[in-house]
């Protein structure tokens, strides 16, 4: 600041407050100022403003898998969403894996992040973050865990998948596969919305054939639809809980000869992008993303500066099916 002062002929002080941005600086004189800093390649020291201020204006993002499109778009939103009020985003993958979950929370507790938005990977274990939040530390929730005595912001996967299976119900479907890699770590919310629909339908139980993947991607999809055709009791429909499983299976028929859907109707999970331009457009639950962002950026921002947590609040975002060639 002292380099910039002396190039601009400014005091110290007139530099510090034109370089904050402040309105008692003429607005040509903070342009001087800060065209001279740029020109001297200067930049603040947050770690040291961090000191004073006790915020980094930063903000930690816990994601289950980095790959999963619906997930980079939700980053991709909460990051706009972040930097138009001066934060910025930190990330951190999990893997599905609850002890990389724990490292990463620990991580950002010790980069000193205001506040932490996570994906769980199981939705049965949260003490970890209970505890985070417990001592005082803005945590919230991207999940469907309504009763986890914590702050939530998620679409409402039991709705998603009830209306899911309830398409294809009403198009006649009496035999319907679910493709659940959440069963894996024993995640029910959208087994739980599935299984509400064949009960209200007055379908028996076997009505709907659970599958688990042993993952979320296309490959496992392709992988894990051949078992279940080959079934005697082979399936009319099928429901996938993400839109890249449902695309594994939508090769899978393609390379079999099997009709969708005609022979097999499917309902993916999420809406992305690659839904609407497979090679059958997709059927899909929407997953709001910027909805999702909006509500989370402004609970977790809520709660940076409480000296004790507040109740939690839970929001959850009813979603929409999106109807289209596959089902």
């Amino acid at each position: 600041m002292k380099d910039i002062a002396v190039t601009t002929g400014y005091s110290a002080n007139t530099v510090s407050l034109a370089l904050r941005g402040s309105p008692r600086i003429p607005e040509e004189t903070r342009d001087r100022i800060q065209s001279a800093a740029r020109s001297l390649n200067y930049f603040p020291n947050t770690i040291a403003q961090a000191l004073v201020s006790r915020e980094t204006r930063t903000i930690g993002l816990i994601l289950t898998d980095i790959m999963n499109p619906t997930l980079t778009l939700v980053s991709r939103f909460l990051e706009k969403e972040l930097a138009q009020r001066g934060y910025a985003l930190m990330l951190a993958a999990s893997d599905h894996d609850s002890s990389k979950e724990v490292s990463a929370l620990d991580v950002f507790r010790s980069r000193q992040v205001d506040g932490i938005l996570i994906y769980p990977t199981n939705h049965n274990r949260l003490d970890h973050i209970r505890a985070v939040r417990q001592a005082g530390y803005p945590a919230l929730v991207l999940a469907d865990i309504p009763f986890a005595g914590l702050d939530v912001v998620a679409i409402d996967d039991r709705s998603g998948a009830y209306k899911a299976v309830r398409h294809l119900i009403e198009r006649g479907h009496r035999r319907i596969a679910m493709l659940d890699a959440a069963q894996l770590v024993r995640n029910s919310e959208k087994h739980d919305g599935a299984v509400r629909a064949i009960a209200e339908a007055g379908l028996p139980a076997e009505a709907l054939i659970v599958i688990k993947p042993d993952g979320h991607t296309a490959t496992d999809g392709f992988r894990a639809i051949g078992e279940a055709m080959k079934a005697e009791w082979r399936p009319t429909a099928l429901f996938a809980t993400t839109d890249s499983l449902a695309i594994g299976v939508l090769r899978w028929c393609r390379e079999q000869g099997v009709s969708v859907p005609g022979d097999l109707a499917i309902v993916g999970y999420d809406n992305t992008e690659a839904a609407d331009f497979s090679s059958v457009p997709m059927t899909s639950i929407d997953y709001a993303a910027a909805e999702v962002s909006r509500h989370a950026v402004d609970r977790i921002l809520s709660l940076i500066g409480k000296t004790s947590p507040p109740a939690p609040i839970v929001t959850l975002i009813d979603p929409e099916i999106v109807v289209r060639q596959s089902s």
